[in-house]
């Protein structure tokens, strides 16, 4: 068969480093404009329904439509357990979704994924009204806010300091967490933040 024309075969994953790799690599698909040809048919579905899920990693992100993490990271359905919400912030229901993953499905390896230019993230910095369960997300943003204030950052470098305190506060939250912490202690588990950005698409982990 001609290699252009092949299926992606995802390799078997088992460790965190593995896990990254294929990220990384489908990332780099995905910069390029040459995502792999994924076998997403009838029979595909089929064995997923039958034989269950076996995704390889977690990712913790943002609602925003510009960033839907099996595009970027250019996998197929059954590859990725993703869970969304405005601001990439950890709140219950998502810990819950999260440590369900790596207690029951073994997975490896989970990302917190923020990005540039986040609406979550401006509204926070730039204060003001927050109706209805809006203040929610912003209130969970608020200590990155005030720790790159503490550092003197100002200006436009301000969003993004705060994106990035952001994805490190979530990563440190979920290093709390007593489900996350036993696998952690057994090697079996890695947490790790990373950035999308806009632009040119790429993906850089912190």
């Amino acid at each position: 068969m001609d290699k252009k024309n092949a299926v992606y075969e995802r390799p078997a994953v088992v460790t965190a480093e593995e896990a990254k790799h294929l990220l990384v690599e489908g990332n780099q698909r995905f910069i390029t404009g040459l995502p792999a040809q994924k076998n997403m048919g009838s029979a595909r579905r089929l064995e997923l329904k039958e034989k269950g899920q076996k995704p390889f990693a977690v990712v913790l992100t943002c609602s925003d439509s510009r960033v839907p993490p099996e595009l970027l990271f250019d996998q197929s359905v059954g590859d990725l357990f993703v869970v969304r919400n405005a601001g990439n912030i950890l709140e219950p229901v998502s810990l819950g979704s999260i440590e369900y993953a790596v207690d029951h499905l073994h997975i490896p390896l989970v990302v917190v994924l923020g990005h540039d230019k986040c609406g979550a993230v401006k509204a926070a910095v730039d204060g003001g009204e927050a109706p209805g369960s809006i203040g929610a997300i912003i209130k969970k943003i608020k200590p990155a806010v005030e720790k790159a204030l503490a550092a003197g950052i100002a200006g436009d470098e301000l969003y993004a300091r705060v994106e990035d305190e952001n994805i490190k506060t979530v990563v440190a939250e979920l290093k709390e967490s007593p489900v996350i912490k036993q696998f952690l202690a057994g090697g079996k588990v890695t947490v790790a933040g990373a950035k999308y950005y806009l632009g040119p698409g790429e993906v850089r982990f912190i």
